[in-house]
C-alpha cells in the first residue's frame, strides 16, 4: 500500500472509532435513557463515564488528519482502549450469565455488553500498529 492509501485508511479508521465511539454509546444507551445499561458496569458506563467515551470519540476524530504523524497520542489511544479491552474480561468473566436475560429483554444492550471489548481491541491493535508506523518513519 502506498503512503497516500495507507494514510488515508489511516484517517478512515480514526472517523471509524470516533463514530463507533459517539454513536456506540447513543445507542447502547438510548441516548442516555436506559438506565440498566449504566446499571450493568457502573464503574465504566456511568452517565459520566458514557459522555467520556464519547469525549475519546471527539479525540479520534480531531486527529484523524494528522494520526499517522503522533506516534505519541496512538499509543495513549491504544492505551486507553486496552483498559476498555480489560474491562470488558472483567465484566464477561464475571457476568456473562447475564447474556441470555439480557437478549430477551434488550438484544442492543446484549449485543453491546457482548462484543466491546473485541470492537475495542481491534481498535486497539488499529492505534499501536498505526503509532509503531508513524514512529518508523
Amino acid at each position: 500500500m502506498n503512503s497516500t492509501a495507507n494514510n488515508r485508511f489511516i484517517f478512515l479508521g480514526f472517523i471509524a472509532a470516533g463514530f463507533t465511539n459517539i454513536f456506540g454509546m447513543l445507542a447502547a444507551s438510548e441516548f442516555f435513557t436506559n438506565t440498566a445499561f449504566h446499571k450493568l458496569s457502573p464503574e465504566v458506563f456511568s452517565d459520566f463515564g458514557t459522555f467520556m467515551v464519547m469525549v475519546w470519540g471527539l479525540a479520534y476524530l480531531a486527529v484523524a488528519r494528522q494520526a499517522h504523524q503522533l506516534p505519541a497520542i496512538c499509543f495513549v489511544f491504544a492505551f486507553e482502549k486496552a483498559i476498555y479491552v480489560y474491562t470488558w474480561v472483567v465484566w464477561i468473566s464475571s457476568k456473562s450469565d447475564m447474556l441470555p436475560i439480557l437478549r430477551e429483554e434488550t438484544p442492543l444492550l446484549a449485543l453491546f455488553y457482548s462484543g466491546y471489548g473485541l470492537i475495542d481491541l481491534a481498535y486497539a491493535l488499529f492505534f499501536a500498529w498505526v503509532g509503531i508506523r508513524a514512529l518508523q518513519k
